[in-house]
């Protein structure tokens, strides 16, 4: 029976993914085989001594220990894309909104007041003040390519817009979802001066912090709208605070509220609504519930952001899953314990990612307890299981 504790709640259709007959589920569980959560803070929390794996029912792992949860050999995982629909929808929502001067419109519609006559009139002529302008023939900028950037460009590009993207680390892949009339910038700076809009779907890292600043505003057309559904500190909010009430810039459009931001008229700012719809909540519990299930029973990894993606199917006999550093010899070692301990080996995958690596063998027979402490002490080897 495995035991999986949640520290946030979690969409009942992934935890459906978990069978009652192989699965204890709570959120008050002791010595959790995989923790599941989404925006609980791991930071500070004690790290149980069988914990085996992390999810992340959603993209971003910044609230989890991954540094800390890698060198004991814990793989992380999340959920990339599933979301991605939710917060494409919202973006087109922000720029369309920005666009036509909504928040403003709706703000002087409902402080009207009088007989319906008199609302009419002060209606007829309060539009004037509210005019905005169509997204049709407007550019678009958006850094990041990932799931959600190409959901994003492609849509513009749907609307009528004139879409740029910026992304070195892009897939081919990925590449192959981006439409084809989809621009490339050579650099972000490449893309302020061109664009009416600018978009980010990048995590929050050293080099994306603050990617709009004061300086890179000089760049942008005084017309220009900054949108940021990514994370808080890709955009410096004092900069785009100054540059709006200077006239530099039309519109700030965001995710992430701060006391700076939140009362200026000219920004839009929401709860961090960007992934909150039943469908995108589903959708990332799902994919993280599947990812831990299929760990914790085979071994395979996919979509960890600390240890490389490894699927290998299961043959007879037992399996061993084996985390760590990625240093030389260490499978080397591995196999000659097992060729000592007189195992035979069907199959075995060896894959890396940066500092770390991750092995599975399948071997005939069972694995005794005194070979598991033997390979467990090779230097290098971070967890071993048994499954």
């Amino acid at each position: 029976m495995f035991k999986v504790k949640t520290l946030n709640n979690i969409s009942v259709a992934g935890l459906e993914r978990l069978p009652r007959d192989g699965y204890e589920v709570a959120s008050e569980i002791q010595n959790p085989d995989a923790i599941i959560l989404r925006s609980f803070k791991m930071h500070d929390m004690e790290i149980p001594e069988s914990l085996q794996c992390v999810g992340r029912a959603g993209a971003g792992t910044n609230n989890i220990p991954v540094p800390k949860l890698s060198d004991l050999g814990i793989p992380v995982f999340n959920a990339p894309g599933a979301n991605a629909n939710a917060v494409k929808e919202l973006v087109i929502a922000g720029m369309i909104q920005s666009s036509r001067n909504i928040c403003q419109a709706w703000n002087y519609t409902s402080n009207l007041s009088g007989d319906d006559a008199s609302l009419n009139k002060l209606v007829e002529q309060g539009k004037k003040d509210y005019a905005g302008f169509e997204l049709a023939g407007k550019t678009l900028g958006v850094v990041g390519l990932g799931a959600i950037g190409r959901l994003v460009a492609n849509a513009a590009e749907a609307l009528g817009m004139k879409v740029l993207g910026f992304d070195p680390g892009i897939t081919v892949q990925g590449a192959w979802k981006l439409s084809s009339t989809v621009e490339q910038a050579s650099s972000v700076d490449d893309l302020l001066s061109k664009v009416d809009f600018i978009t980010f779907h990048v995590p929050l890292i050293d080099a994306t912090k603050n990617m709009i600043n004061a300086d890179r505003i000089k760049l942008m057309k005084p017309s220009a709208t900054v949108l940021n559904f990514a994370r808080g500190g890709i955009v410096d909010d004092l900069a785009v605070c100054d540059a709006l009430n200077t006239g530099r810039l039309h519109a700030y459009i965001t995710d992430f509220p701060s006391n700076l931001v939140k009362s200026n008229p000219k920004v839009i700012a929401w709860p961090h609504l960007g992934a909150s719809t039943v469908e995108a909540e589903d959708n990332c519990a799902i994919m993280v519930a599947d990812q831990v299930k299929d760990y914790l029973e085979n071994g395979n990894i996919s979509n960890s952001v600390n240890y490389p993606t490894t699927y290998m199917p299961r043959a007879k006999g037992s399996r061993l899953a084996i985390t760590n550093q990625n240093v030389p010899n260490v499978v080397g070692q591995i196999t000659t314990k097992l060729a000592d301990a007189k195992i035979n080996i069907c199959d075995l995958l060896n894959k890396s990612l940066g500092e770390y690596a991750y092995t599975l063998i399948d071997v005939d027979g069972d694995i005794k307890s005194d070979l598991i402490i033997d390979i467990q002490s090779i230097d290098g080897v971070l967890r071993v299981r048994v499954l």
